[in-house]
């Protein structure tokens, strides 16, 4: 989805190859979502579907909705209902009995319009059933990055394009906006990066980078990565993330309480 300040490029082909990881640990929150046959379903921030499928064969009807054109097409091939839309201006009134949303609500720097419409969208007594980034979130990454764009004279935080947050003040938000929290937690998830951590910043680091010549982003690239692999670098020369995620599930209050 749409990631603020400054634009995340994406390509299906690299996503399919640098990030593989992100629907196939989205699982469980599919499994915590448990989809039914009759239920219309959102998927917010689809990305190539990959998770949208394992709703629909579930049964449910759902409709994944993402920003990018690259991972929409991928998304469709899959013979998947999907369509355009900006997370912050979500077009549904009282529409589906739940939205899910796995990797994506970092992304959009407009919380408050996001939840929204998210309220808006649901049914009376649907849910919420979400996963993003947590505090603490990638946080050797980011650091790394800011410090090899300090040392160019370049304010790494005004490009920072994610948003973080803690258990309480995720909570404090959900309820603000009229949902009831069921449930809420934060977790680390080391997680193992398939092509690396220069894969990995290719992929997910763009907005950090933009509009930097080549030379110059490349030796951003490589400053970053000498700087994390004391830490995130293992034996055998796998790379771990460090992620934190924040899971959580609320409801839309009201009588029907199916969903």
């Amino acid at each position: 989805m749409h990631p603020g300040p400054r634009s995340q490029r994406w390509s299906a082909e690299g996503y399919a190859a640098n990030a593989g990881f992100v629907p196939a640990l989205g699982e469980p929150l599919v499994d915590l979502l448990d989809p039914r046959p009759g239920q219309r379903v959102l998927d917010l921030g689809c990305g190539d579907g990959a998770l949208t499928a394992r709703i629909a064969e579930r049964g449910a009807r759902v409709l994944g909705v993402d920003s990018s054109p690259d991972l929409l097409d991928a998304a469709r091939a899959r013979g998947l209902e999907v369509a355009r839309q900006d997370g912050r201006r979500l077009a549904f009134d009282a529409a589906f009995d739940a939205v899910f949303s796995n990797a994506a609500l970092h992304w959009m720097d407009d919380q408050d319009a996001v939840l929204e419409g998210v309220f808006r969208a649901l049914k009376s007594g649907g849910r919420l059933v979400a996963e993003m980034g947590g505090h603490g979130n990638v946080a050797a990454i980011v650091t790394a990055l800011m410090a090899a764009l300090r040392w160019r004279g370049i304010d790494g935080a005004a490009r920072m394009p994610w948003h973080f947050p803690a258990v309480e003040a995720c909570s404090e938000r959900l309820r603000r906006h009229g949902f009831e929290v069921e449930r809420i937690e934060s977790f680390a998830r080391p997680t193992p990066l398939p092509t690396g951590m220069r894969g990995w910043l290719e992929t997910f680091a763009n907005p950090f980078l933009e509009g930097l010549e080549a030379a110059v982003r490349e030796s951003v690239l490589e400053d970053a990565v000498a700087l994390l692999e004391p830490s995130l670098r293992g034996e055998g020369g796998v790379w771990t993330a460090d992620y934190v995620r924040l899971r959580f599930v609320a409801r839309k209050p009201g009588r029907d309480q199916a969903a």
